[in-house]
């Protein structure tokens, strides 16, 4: 069996490492948006949404406790995805699908 040479490498390196040679950072990175929703769009509307998905597309679905926020969401839907991809190379959320929560 031949050995490897070099120090130990740490799992979350590892792991990073993985997902990076094999194709899945982007993917993982665009997951985080759902952690990340409620500190982006601030607590107002935090308190009124949900992010529930996102598709490999860009497609973000956020469930909205009301009609009339759908409505005024709707209207900020630009602002939110460029704040949502600030400080990434690459969008990582092409467009909102608000979807009413029951």
């Amino acid at each position: 069996m031949k050995e490897r040479g070099g120090p130990a490498e740490g799992i979350g390196a590892l792991i990073a490492r993985f997902l990076k040679e094999h194709g899945h950072q982007e993917r993982v990175d665009q997951a985080a948006i759902l952690g990340e929703w409620a500190a982006i769009a601030g607590p107002q509307i935090a308190r009124v949404t949900e992010a529930l998905s996102i598709s490999p597309d860009g497609t973000l679905v956020v469930g909205v406790a009301t009609n009339a926020w759908m409505m005024e969401l709707g209207l900020h839907e630009p602002q939110l995805i460029t704040q949502l991809n600030e400080g990434h190379a690459r969008p990582r959320v092409k467009r909102i699908r608000w979807q009413l929560r029951r």
